[in-house]
């Protein structure tokens, strides 16, 4: 989720972990992997650090160290885990001054990339990239997420990925459905055909807002390269983000095309589709909930249940189900979706070996049951997720055939983060999509 955007003012907050911190759930006992736990035994790492740095704040940054206190038990190493809402930022000054931290968590592929290319990070043993690829779903489009050209211009492997975003979703009220006899759609095709019978029933759809202060127009984004995805094999998407075929190649604008088929029908959209760019993305999913619906279906990353009616159940009130990808198209089960990868910026014994407990399933397993982690890891155990959602989305990661990260944010900022937004807000106003692509085009080649 493009959570940088709903954030206020930075700042940053750092904290020290302390090691043999006291163990959250007790080994042996439940459903967690204890035999990657037992294993760990064998390392003795008393007296070695680890210092960590990553993007994660509050509840989270204390389940990452609620994670980590597993590994420091069974080794007698101590991570020292900072965090700041400036990682971006300040990752870059430490590496460049010689001070980086021995473990960063990038939750931006591209910068992790700009780092390697300089000779800012330490690469990974190609048995690690062989490790990601039989023990993650999807485990190559992990692989290719993680290998960057070092500063020869070589590719080399450099993370692993822990904790992965979810973007592939279209959320429903299970009641609205079994009040009118709808099933959940299984391709695309379905979907469509949903969207025209609840049009034929005298209702609306869906609900689509792309408004968000400065950042209006990123849920167009994410609907748009979930669409790619759907209508074109993956190294399409990945020429594209990398602007390797421009902005107005056809498939581009055919995946605008249909975003624009749901968003621009008037007949498909709670307001019209002249309300679209204008309704804030946080009110845009309240229309499933009012009575009479006022739509059935609302496409939106994991986050959004924290913008629901306050006391919704999700399972009862809410669910969702897989945004799905054409049956008649060869293309397997796409995700579009984020997360962050961990590096090592200084090589140590200790920052090695961290990396090996990363490959745990107990290292996911211990942040998955206390919510807001999901994991490509396909060692873990599901029956430990929080919850039965954050369990239904872990099998979506785990169906996924192919992996692809947000694709606005893998590029320069003047277009993920510029352009592209305010190139879908003209497109829902009425501007053609070749126009709009050829706009985004032309401002990409003006910063090559």
């Amino acid at each position: 989720m493009k959570h940088k955007l709903l954030t206020g003012a930075a700042v940053i907050a750092l904290t020290a972990g302390t090691a043999q911190a006291d163990l959250l759930f007790t080994p042996g006992e439940g459903d967690f992997n204890w035999e990657s736990y037992e294993a760990l035994k064998s390392m003795d790492l008393s007296g070695e650090t680890v210092t960590v740095f990553g993007p994660w704040l509050g509840e989270e940054k204390d389940r990452f160290e609620s994670a980590a206190a597993y590994f420091e038990e069974a080794t007698g190493i101590d991570v020292q885990y900072s965090g700041s809402d400036s990682f971006e930022q300040q990752i870059l000054i430490d590496t460049e001054a010689g001070s980086p931290p021995n473990i960063a968590i990038f939750p931006q592929p591209g910068l992790a990339a700009n780092l390697a290319a300089k000779g800012l990070l330490s690469p990974l043993e190609s048995t690690d990239a062989d490790w990601v690829r039989e023990n993650y779903a999807a485990g190559q489009s992990w692989v290719d997420l993680a290998t960057y050209a070092d500063k020869d211009g070589n590719d080399q492997f450099y993370g692993l990925f822990y904790r992965a975003d979810l973007k592939s979703l279209v959320w429903y009220v299970p009641e609205n459905f079994e009040d009118a006899g709808y099933e959940i759609p299984q391709s695309m095709e379905e979907l469509k055909a949903l969207s025209e019978q609840i049009v034929a029933d005298g209702g609306t759809p869906w609900c689509i807002g792309l408004g968000s202060g400065s950042a209006t127009g990123w849920p167009a984004t994410d609907w748009v390269e979930d669409m790619l995805l759907r209508t074109s094999p993956p190294s399409v998407y990945d020429q594209w983000v990398a602007n390797e075929i421009p902005f107005n190649d056809p498939a581009i604008i055919a995946a605008i095309e249909e975003f624009g088929a749901f968003a621009r029908n008037d007949a498909y959209v709670a307001g019209g589709a002249g309300t679209v760019a204008s309704t804030d993305f946080r009110d845009s999913p309240k229309g499933l909930f009012e009575s009479p619906p006022q739509c059935y279906l609302h496409r939106q990353a994991s986050f959004i249940p924290a913008f629901f009616p306050e006391g919704t159940v999700m399972g009862e009130d809410a669910d969702f189900f897989y945004f799905p990808a054409y049956a008649s198209k060869d293309l397997g089960k796409p995700v579009l979706g984020a997360g962050t990868v961990a590096t090592i910026t200084q090589d140590s014994k200790g920052a090695r070996a961290f990396m090996d407990y990363i490959k745990s399933p107990l290292a996911h397993e211990i942040w998955m049951a206390q919510g807001g982690f999901l994991t490509p890891h396909n060692g873990v155990n599901p029956a430990v997720y929080e919850s039965d959602a954050q369990r239904k989305m872990g099998e979506i990661l785990l169906g996924a055939d192919t992996f692809r990260f947000d694709g606005s944010d893998l590029m320069p900022g003047a277009i993920g983060a510029g352009v592209f937004w305010t190139g879908m807000v003209d497109y829902t106003g009425g501007k053609s999509a070749e126009d709009v692509a050829a706009d985004i085009q032309n401002t990409w080649d003006g910063i090559k």
